[in-house]
């Protein structure tokens, strides 16, 4: 059996001692799960659409395999490393996006999807966590305690993200952004007013989307009134979990994923709950829950205010994902197209998410050095000693960039 010793200084032995392995290993069950729950879903998709039962299986354990990569390289990387990515990832990603915009595969209207060498990429998979890598860069470049210029400073690559998504259409994903931007304002310190404020405006801006975009009012419109249009998927996932229960019908029992649209994508929560019941729906949200408040308490004891600002949104962006499509399987939202992180069929929303929790990982790695922080680059023996002085609070002002 292959161990690390704590006194192991290689690399491998650095990370393994700093990292934070409990959400690791939940994060492993999360693709490990991800990967069951195609295997429960998709076949009866692919059947459909007249391909191979485990069409999407197969392309999904390769998808597991580069997401697992890609988490394990990110977590390597420094916080140094973590802003370069950031700042190189969005003029890509952006640069992406906009050409999505333009000559994008079109889907029901929407361009979301760009089609490059045989493999479609959703570019806005990938906006989303090298935007809040760069505003946390932005707010800690400025002064110790950031001032409104500052704040409005993160405005100019927000709308430009803003701008792109809402020519896509995606409204759903354009809300995500601006909830986990305005997340990273609280916790730098702009004061909760001009939250409020901001909050209202964006308010004001979902009234416009309802008024002048017909999807987006048909969607509310459904979700109010069920009556007034098309609601056959949020009524077939309904009827999923009702007829799932505590214990569920059993594995590959389930018929309504045969008459699901979505049941490989963004209704695979439902096929979950109709197959493996109410316990394991539960085990799903505790895992999630765990990841979230363990990776939240380990961002808010940094003493890196680019740590705290950069983890804190990654995780947020996370959470506020699995609770939107959580949310939307149970009916407690209007449906919004968005995937559950890691369960869902899809290959980027499963690497751009494993770049989200890779980021995470490496940004919440225990460091000394910084105030009290352990540092990856101490020996292992001696951060072991040096953990007694992490947890301490501290003011904002009193935090190193």
């Amino acid at each position: 059996m292959l161990t690390v010793r704590r006194t192991d200084n290689s690399i491998v032995g650095r990370w393994w001692w700093t990292i934070d392995r409990w959400s690791l290993l939940a994060i492993v069950l999360l693709i490990g799960l991800g990967v069951v729950l195609a295997l429960a879903a998709s076949p009866a998709v692919a059947d459909r659409l007249g391909l191979g039962s485990f069409h999407f299986v197969k392309r999904q354990l390769v998808f597991a395999l580069l997401a697992l990569a890609l988490l394990g390289f990110a977590s390597f990387l420094s916080p140094t490393g973590i802003r370069r990515l950031g700042i190189l990832g969005f003029a890509v990603a952006v640069t992406a996006l906009a050409v999505t915009t333009f000559i994008g595969v079109e889907v029901n209207g929407a361009r979301r999807w760009l089609e490059i060498g045989g493999f479609v990429l959703q570019p806005s998979e990938f906006i989303k966590p090298v935007l809040v890598v760069l505003v946390a860069t932005i707010l800690v470049t400025g002064p110790q305690r950031p001032k409104l210029s500052t704040f409005a400073l993160t405005i100019v690559p927000l709308g430009v993200v803003i701008t792109l998504l809402l020519m896509q259409p995606d409204v759903g994903t354009a809300v995500l952004v601006v909830m986990v931007w305005l997340t990273q304002l609280f916790v730098a310190g702009l004061p909760l007013i001009w939250v409020a404020a901001i909050g209202l405006v964006g308010a004001m801006g979902a009234v416009v989307a309802y008024l002048t975009l017909p999807h987006v009012a048909s969607r509310v419109d459904r979700f109010l009134d069920p009556a007034v249009g098309d609601s056959f998927q949020i009524e077939t996932a309904r009827e999923a979990f009702l007829h799932g229960g505590v214990l569920g019908r059993g594995p590959g029992e389930g018929v309504l994923k045969n008459v699901l649209p979505d049941a490989h994508t963004d209704f695979i929560f439902a096929v979950a709950g109709e197959e493996f019941g109410l316990i394991t729906g539960l085990l799903l949200l505790g895992l999630f829950a765990f990841v979230v408040l363990r990776c939240l308490s380990r961002a808010l004891q940094a003493t890196s205010a680019f740590v705290m600002l950069a983890a804190t949104g990654l995780v947020v962006q996370f959470g506020l994902q699995a609770v939107i499509n959580i949310g939307v399987n149970l009916d407690l939202m209007p449906t919004k197209g968005m995937t559950l992180p890691f369960i869902s069929y899809g290959g980027s929303s499963l690497i751009g998410m494993a770049l989200v929790i890779g980021m995470v990982l490496a940004l919440t790695r225990l460091r000394v050095g910084e105030g009290g922080a352990i540092d990856v680059e101490t020996p292992p023996a001696i951060a072991a000693d040096a953990r007694l002085t992490v947890g301490r609070r501290y003011s904002f002002g009193g935090i190193a960039p």
